[in-house]
């Protein structure tokens, strides 16, 4: 098995970013095309469109139709997937070896003829609707998505990304062609490519399938900030429970230096589960919950905390009011030696289930390159976390006073 390499594919006057990761092993192939700035920030003035597009995708092509597309992928155990992100449209391809040429023949297909056709938007219009109908009910989804208004209100990171039920309804058939002609181009591409294949055969292979993409153009990402002042928004619902998300800013980038730090940080305040301080303090000392999480995301367009919890609809604002406590006093107070010990452990410990398959590698790769860090910054990353000092974990945590300017979104009785 080799570790992962970055190299270039020339088509045109394009050089086309290669990922690429050998591995023998088994006699498998996975293959991603992954567009950058496609994903729901590309939105535009429709919420949805992006992940509208991508299931459109999955509708085979013009010519086979949806089913027979299917069936042709299906008796050679083919997979061919569209799926988006917030920042990325991806297209997907994984086969056995020796079905890779048939695999790319297929995916080829699909670039230069989606099914787009009035008949397929009616199809995907009334399963996105469906969707979206039963997720009036989903407590969890409104009040996460009522969240992420109240942070990035007025900018498109504020809308849900599988769009709203008006929204959806406004998709026609010429919004979907725009956007996979303006966001499935050569100037936007990353390639990935990993498993029981060479790298000259891939590069020779994958440049006649980039021939079929316009060349297009490559924008700007735009970062959006996260709110700083502290909002609070009340939906009310027949609901036995009471729901609350909580979120703010948090200054740090994907470059920063220091990002291993805020890992470890808000691993310990939230995201570790049971002897995490929000766990701690709202479900075994004060038994207000039986969960509660708080966690980190920071990519290229944002850069914020949030996290949320369930609670008897009586103990709403005891439950509030100890989050806020809770983040106050670990912003204040630090964490401990022991708090530390067990973080590292458990981080060091759990590296080799985040790299297990294929896919996991290659995303890892490229998450590093669209990063702007060169490759084996992960394993670099948890050297840091291994050697980190209490000292400089807690000075870390005194500065990011930004924390504390938290946004409520609740859904209760």
């Amino acid at each position: 098995m080799m570790a992962a390499t970055i190299d270039e594919i020339k088509v045109k006057s394009s050089k086309i970013p290669l990922i690429f990761e050998e591995d023998k092993r088994l006699p498998l192939v996975t293959m991603q095309f992954i567009f950058k700035n496609s994903g729901s920030v590309a939105d535009g003035s429709k919420a949805g469109l992006a992940k509208f597009s991508s299931r459109v995708m999955n509708e085979g092509t013009k010519k086979l139709g949806s089913s027979k597309f299917a069936e042709a992928l299906e008796s050679r155990a083919i997979h061919i997937s569209a799926s988006t992100g917030r920042e990325t449209f991806v297209l997907e391809l994984s086969c056995l070896k020796e079905e890779l040429d048939e695999g790319l023949k297929y995916f080829g297909m699909l670039l230069s003829d989606p099914n787009l056709s009035e008949e397929t938007i009616k199809k995907v219009k009334t399963t996105t609707l469906g969707s979206l109908a039963r997720k009036e009910n989903d407590f969890d989804y409104i009040a996460s998505n009522e969240l992420k208004a109240l942070l990035f209100e007025g900018s498109v990171l504020a809308n849900p990304s599988a769009g709203t039920i008006e929204s959806v309804k406004s998709i026609e058939l010429k919004d979907v062609k725009e956007f996979l002609s303006k966001n499935l181009v050569a100037s936007k591409l990353i390639v990935a490519i990993g498993g029981d294949v060479d790298l000259e055969t891939s590069r020779e292979k994958i440049s006649k399938i980039i021939e079929l993409l316009p060349k297009g153009r490559s924008n700007e990402l735009i970062k959006y900030e996260a709110s700083k002042d502290a909002k609070e928004k009340v939906l009310l619902k027949e609901t036995q429970q009471a729901y609350i998300y909580f979120g703010s800013p948090y200054n740090i980038s994907v470059e920063s230096e220091d990002y291993y730090k805020a890992r470890v940080a808000v691993f310990i305040l939230g995201a570790g589960g049971f002897g995490s301080r929000l766990m701690e303090e709202i479900r075994v000392k004060k038994g207000l919950a039986y969960s509660a999480y708080a966690r980190l995301d920071v990519t290229k367009s944002s850069s914020f905390m949030s996290g949320y919890l369930q609670t008897k609809l009586e103990s709403l604002e005891d439950a509030k009011e100890t989050v806020k406590y809770v983040v106050e006093d670990f912003v204040k107070s630090g964490v401990t030696k022991e708090e530390l010990e067990q973080t590292k452990k458990f981080l060091l410990g759990s590296e080799p289930l985040r790299v297990e398959t294929m896919s996991q590698r290659l995303h890892r790769t490229f998450m590093e390159f669209y990063n702007g860090h060169e490759i084996g910054h992960s394993f670099r990353e948890l050297e840091k976390i291994e050697k980190l000092k209490l000292k400089d974990l807690n000075e870390f945590i005194k500065e990011h006073k930004e924390i504390l300017d938290m946004s409520f979104s609740i859904v209760t009785k």
